[in-house]
């Protein structure tokens, strides 16, 4: 099997990268990036091609892997709540429009793509746990300008289901609700905003910045390591007996549910263990910020977001298996150890 990572060189697509290299020796890969940053170790080994290249630039490179591929990832996004604010149209022309181009070179060769939904489609659904197949996609007005990153994935998911539909093209959508690990950003970079909220709040200790509870902290979030989501990954790819075939997943892990206060409260009382965080973390405080501040008047926020995962675990046979404590100290101990 011949599978193409588009974003190979990001987080979700450079463990990927490893798990298949480890786990499936009749895969090959072709793993296209802007940046081999978080791949350059996998570099020269067998099965495994890096192109560089800008998938916003460079359109015929793109159709010929596409077209010499088995299977597409096209995980190429931006997934900061910040440029989300700040730089929404960024977010729309990656996102969406060259994802779009991916797809469409998809339905024309006829191959399969497996697509990065997200948990934000969903949006401010009620529901106590979002189903695949039942929850609404709720969000908020123009004027939000942080929902045009759950629009964007929303509308490709939307392309993606029509054309299963009309052109017979060969899917499968999974949602990753908050994947935390390794290589998941860089806490070098001590900007507020920079990072998704475990790795701001390890970046913050770092260099000794207060933990900001956005608009308090209330919001509760599900926490996933990464090595269950590729286990996810692996199996959606395996498709045995085409389960995973015109499906939707979420692939989360509903267990590790807690809210960004309590989160703040765990990760400074772990800190105080490694030996280049203890001294920060003594004397940083957990400070309540607005969002507005923090973010910019155009943010909005979910209180809740909680994953079924029945369809996972009942059609791939899949199911997270590690605790939030044990998710942070394997990602703490990647940076600090």
């Amino acid at each position: 099997m011949n599978i193409l990572i588009v974003g190979a060189g990001g987080f979700i697509g450079s463990h990927l990268c490893e798990a298949i290299l480890d786990r499936h020796s009749d895969w090959n890969i072709t793993a296209m990036d802007i940046s081999s940053a978080k791949i350059g170790h996998l570099i020269g080994q067998d099965r495994f091609n890096f192109v560089q290249s800008d998938i916003l630039k460079d359109f015929d490179l793109m159709e010929d892997s596409v077209k010499n591929c088995d299977v597409v990832f096209p995980l190429a996004a931006i997934a900061s709540p910040l440029v989300y604010v700040q730089d929404p149209l960024r977010i729309f022309e990656l996102d969406f429009e060259a994802n779009l181009r991916i797809v469409r070179l998809a339905i024309k060769y006829k191959k399969r793509v497996i697509f990065p939904s997200t948990s934000e489609v969903y949006g401010m659904c009620n529901d106590e746990e979002f189903d695949e197949e039942n929850s609404s996609c709720v969000t908020g007005p123009i004027c939000k300008q942080r929902w045009i990153y759950s629009c964007s994935k929303q509308m490709m998911d939307r392309v993606i289901y029509a054309a299963g539909n009309k052109y017979d093209l060969h899917y499968t959508l999974f949602r990753p609700f908050n994947w935390i690990g390794p290589r998941l950003d860089d806490i070098t970079n001590p900007n507020n905003g920079s990072s998704r909220v475990v790795t701001q709040f390890l970046s913050n200790i770092l260099h000794g910045k207060n933990l900001n509870l956005v608009d308090g902290g209330s919001q509760v979030r599900c926490f996933t390591y990464i090595s269950d989501g590729i286990d996810a990954l692996i199996k959606i790819v395996e498709n045995k007996n085409n389960c995973a075939d015109k499906q939707i997943f979420n692939i989360g892990n509903p267990y590790n549910e807690l809210s960004i206060k309590d989160l703040a409260y765990k990760i400074k009382g772990l800190a105080s263990e490694y030996e280049k965080l203890k001294e920060n973390a003594s004397k940083v405080e957990i400070v309540v910020t607005s969002s507005s501040d923090y973010y910019g008047k155009s943010y909005q926020d979910v209180n809740r977001r909680v994953p079924s995962i029945k369809r996972a675990e009942s059609i791939l046979g899949w199911k997270p298996v590690v605790n939030m404590d044990d998710l942070l100290t394997k990602t703490m101990d990647f940076y600090f150890k």
